[in-house]
C-alpha cells in the first residue's frame, strides 16, 4: 500500500513572502518601542533633545544604568516588593482555582453557569472604577499601608480569568482518568492531587505566568491608593515617587525600567517550554 504523500508546500511562493512580511510588519509594531526605549538608556542625555533626532545613539554607554541606581534611592527594594507581591498574588490564586476550575470542568451544579458569566463580568470592570469601596475596606481591616493592601485587590481580579483559562485546560482532560481513580477507591482531592494536577501541569504554569504578570502590571494604581510607606512601595510606585517630583531624567528612567523587567523576562524565558506547551495541548481531542 503507497502512503499519500505529505501535504506540503501548501503555500505558493508570494503567499508564503505575503505571510512572512506581515509577521515582519507585526514584530515591527510589537519590538520597536521596547528597541527605541532600550537606545534611550544609552544615549546621553543632551542627545536626546538634539535635532535632527538620532534614532542610533552616538558615542552609547552604560553609564544609565550605573547612575540610576545612586539616583533612586531603594531601587533593589522596589524590586523585591514587585516579586513579592506578584509572587504571593500568585501562589494564592494558584491554590484557590486549581480545585475551582476543577469542579467547574468537572462538576454539574446549580448556578454553574451565572456564576461562570459572574466571573467575565468581573472582569470588564476596571480596577479603578472600585477603588473608593477598595479603600474603604481595606481600611476597615486595617490594610492600609501593608503588603496585603496590594495583594488582596489583585487576587481578586485575577481570579476570574485564572478559572476560565485553567478550566478549559482541564476540560481537555479525558474524564475516563477520573472514573478508574473513582473505581481504584480514590475520592475527588485524591484524584485531583494525584491525577489530574500532574496532567494539567503545563495549563497550570501557563495560569501562573499569566497571573504573574497581571500582578506585576496591576501594582500601580493599588499601591498608589492603598500605600504611603516606602518600605512597601512596589518598582512602578517607587519610579514614579522619584521621577514625578522633578526633571525626568529619559535615559535613567529606561535604564530603570528595563532593570525593573528584566528578572521578569527571565523568568518567562526559562518558562517558555512550558507555556507553549501549556498553550497548545489540547489542541488534538484526547
Amino acid at each position: 500500500m503507497i502512503n499519500p504523500p505529505a501535504q506540503i508546500n501548501r503555500y505558493k511562493w508570494y503567499e508564503i513572502i505575503a505571510i512572512y512580511c506581515g509577521i515582519a510588519l507585526f514584530l515591527t509594531f510589537v519590538l520597536a518601542p521596547f528597541v527605541e526605549g532600550f537606545l534611550v538608556s544609552l544615549k546621553p542625555l543632551a542627545q536626546l533633545f538634539s535635532s535632527p533626532y538620532r534614532f542610533w545613539p552616538e558615542n552609547g554607554s552604560f553609564e544609565a544604568y550605573r547612575t540610576m541606581w545612586v539616583s533612586v534611592p531603594g531601587f533593589a527594594w522596589y524590586i523585591f516588593n514587585s516579586f513579592l507581591i506578584s509572587g504571593v498574588a500568585t501562589a494564592i490564586v494558584l491554590v484557590l482555582v486549581i480545585p475551582a476550575a476543577y469542579s467547574f470542568a468537572r462538576f454539574e451544579f446549580r448556578g454553574r453557569g451565572p456564576l461562570l458569566g459572574a466571573f467575565l463580568a468581573v472582569n470588564m470592570f476596571s480596577g479603578a472604577v472600585l477603588l473608593i469601596p477598595l479603600f474603604r475596606l481595606m481600611r476597615s481591616f486595617g490594610l492600609l499601608n501593608t503588603y496585603f493592601a496590594m495583594i488582596v485587590p489583585g487576587v481578586a481580579f485575577l481570579i476570574p480569568s485564572a478559572i476560565w483559562l485553567l478550566r478549559t485546560y482541564m476540560m481537555r482532560i479525558p474524564r475516563e482518568l477520573d472514573e478508574a481513580a473513582y473505581v481504584d477507591g480514590a475520592g475527588y482531592l485524591y484524584t485531583l492531587r494525584r491525577v489530574i494536577i500532574p496532567i494539567a501541569m503545563p495549563g497550570i504554569v501557563v495560569v501562573a505566568i499569566t497571573t504573574f504578570i497581571g500582578a506585576y502590571a496591576q501594582q500601580f494604581i493599588y499601591a498608589l491608593t492603598f500605600n504611603s510607606k516606602t518600605e512597601y512601595m512596589p518598582l512602578p510606585v517607587g519610579l514614579f515617587a522619584y521621577f514625578g517630583r522633578q526633571e525626568v531624567v529619559w535615559n535613567e528612567l529606561m535604564a530603570a525600567s528595563f532593570v525593573g523587567i528584566a528578572p521578569a523576562m527571565v523568568v518567562i524565558f526559562f518558562l517558555q517550554r512550558y507555556l507553549v506547551s501549556g498553550l497548545t495541548a489540547g489542541a488534538v481531542k484526547q
